[in-house]
């Protein structure tokens, strides 16, 4: 079992900046994937971003790339999410995920004027 604690959500203005942590407990040697989603509200979970663990490698959904930055360190078991130039329709509830089958609690972000 892996554990995952989501912080760093809140309320920005649009154009604002957040920067989302997430840290892993529990069976961490079987981490092989990290990735955040994204609930908005009356919608499905989407992922928005994806790092592996091992080699690093990362992959954004479009309507994010240029603005989010997924980085990880391993020695922490910590994963981030940098959220820069934020617009309206990134509100949700942004959830943390180990191998696409352990979740975190979630945290709200809210971008609003």
């Amino acid at each position: 079992q892996v554990q995952l604690v989501e912080s760093g959500g809140g309320l920005v203005h649009p154009g604002g900046s957040l920067r989302l942590a997430c840290v892993a407990s529990g069976r961490t040697s079987d981490l092989y994937s990290m990735s955040w989603f994204r609930q908005a509200p009356g919608e499905e979970r989407r992922i928005v971003a994806h790092i592996g663990w091992a080699g690093g490698t990362t992959s954004y959904v479009d309507s994010v790339k240029g603005r989010f930055t997924i980085s990880k360190d391993n020695a922490k078991n910590m994963v981030w999410l940098q959220m820069n130039s934020l617009k309206p329709e990134d509100t949700g509830v942004y959830y943390c995920a180990a191998n696409s089958n352990y979740w975190g609690q979630g945290t709200q972000v809210t971008v609003s004027s």
